[in-house]
């Protein structure tokens, strides 16, 4: 369930409504007891619109910005007394592991009023978000998250799976499933689960990532980082054995048909293009094709799929010469900049394989030539080269 929006997300959805963003520092007070000054008050403010984020709603990502700077600003000023309250001084924790800046907390720790437990969390927190993963390590280690209110208990629990993934990809998977059963519908649960989806890739549970992965697409394909959720997404596939074997993409087929066409066919060409970039020929065919039927008049996305499938099948013994023909075909204004590299890529590894004293003759494969492409020397480099030069090109990109 998403949390009731209290008072201050309406003042917030003014501001957006009515006039532009203007900075008005005279207008937050710092003090009184009042939903628009109380720390954990603005806090859930904060958490039921980042709710509405994880549910597709560009409007509150948009007032996200403006509460954020509203909260900075009313709780750096507030009496040093409020931060007595082990209330007040979790709600700015949650707050900067929402979004917020963290000079609150070096501010709580410059008081001299944490003690035990509490200061524990702050330094931890401050250390996290200033990237110093070993002290914020040290500061969690012996911190149990059952033990905490449910919202902090959530965002602890994310920040301690990313802390321990790498070491302990089973352990950070415990907390995530705890994040998801903690704070269902929040955005917090929608950043637990594309997490908990890509661990569960790093480690082969294909079962889980399978099951994780279509609560995802159902419950939470709108959010607004669901781009980001894509892009890894087709990379994560190409791990597991969906595009491995193709015997196996049928399950990948009935995940995708949860999503609109659209977005479906999106992911196939991300799927298609992650393939490649990892040298996985049939699973590049397969979603390529997928991709192509889906695009109907959509110019742009058929010119990719027809790239992507002919980029696969010019290193195959049967495919080299259609694919080049194909290659040739494809309009170069329909594509982008990092297609049409991928593109000059391909062209150029197919002279290369074509030239080679090495290669086979083009065009006269018979049966015994079925497995050319993994037999010869000349189409393995040129497959490799082609891996390389693809995965410059998307370091660049970033």
């Amino acid at each position: 369930m998403m949390r009731r929006p209290p008072p201050l997300i309406l003042l917030v959805l003014g501001f957006l409504a009515s006039s532009p963003i203007k900075a008005e520092p005279e207008a937050v007070a710092v003090k009184g007891e009042n939903a628009d000054t109380n720390p954990v008050e603005m806090v859930r403010s904060l958490q039921a619109l980042q709710d509405q984020i994880a549910v597709g709603s560009t409007m509150a990502h948009a007032a996200q910005r403006v509460l954020l700077t509203r909260i900075d600003e009313t709780l750096f000023p507030l009496d040093p007394q409020a931060w007595q309250d082990k209330k007040n001084v979790r709600a700015a924790v949650t707050f900067v592991l929402s979004g917020g800046k963290p000079v609150i907390l070096r501010k709580l720790l410059s008081l001299g009023v944490l003690s035990g437990q509490d200061e524990r969390i702050v330094q931890g927190a401050l250390a996290y978000v200033e990237g110093r993963e070993a002290d914020a390590k040290r500061y969690f280690n012996d911190i149990d998250v059952v033990t905490l209110p449910p919202s902090l208990a959530g965002q602890m629990a994310l920040v301690k799976s990313a802390l321990t993934v790498r070491d302990d990809p089973a352990g950070s998977m415990q907390l995530l499933d705890y994040v998801r059963l903690q704070l269902p519908g929040t955005l917090v649960e929608e950043s637990a689960l594309r997490r908990a989806i890509f661990v569960a890739s790093q480690t082969g549970d294909i079962n889980k990532f399978e099951f994780l992965a279509r609560q995802y697409i159902r419950r939470f394909r709108h959010s607004i980082y669901s781009g980001n959720f894509r892009q890894r997404f087709a990379m994560a596939l190409t791990q597991l054995e969906f595009t491995r074997d193709p015997n196996q993409f049928g399950r990948l087929v009935v995940i995708l048909n949860e999503m609109e066409p659209d977005s479906r066919r999106e992911l196939y060409l991300l799927v298609a293009r992650s393939a490649i970039d990892q040298g996985r020929t049939s699973a590049a065919i397969l979603a390529s094709d997928k991709a192509l039927v889906l695009s109907d008049s959509d110019k742009v996305s058929a010119s990719r799929a027809r790239l992507y499938r002919a980029a696969a099948t010019i290193v195959t013994a049967k495919g080299f010469d259609p694919g080049v023909d194909e290659l040739r075909k494809i309009d170069r204004a329909a594509l982008s900049v990092n297609d049409l590299t991928l593109l000059d890529s391909a062209l150029s590894m197919a002279n290369y394989i074509r030239n080679s004293p090495e290669s086979p003759p083009v065009g006269k494969a018979t049966s015994d030539q079925t497995n050319v492409a993994a037999q010869s020397p000349a189409i393995s480099r040129a497959q490799d080269a082609l891996g390389r030069v693809d995965q410059l090109f998307r370091r660049e990109m970033r």
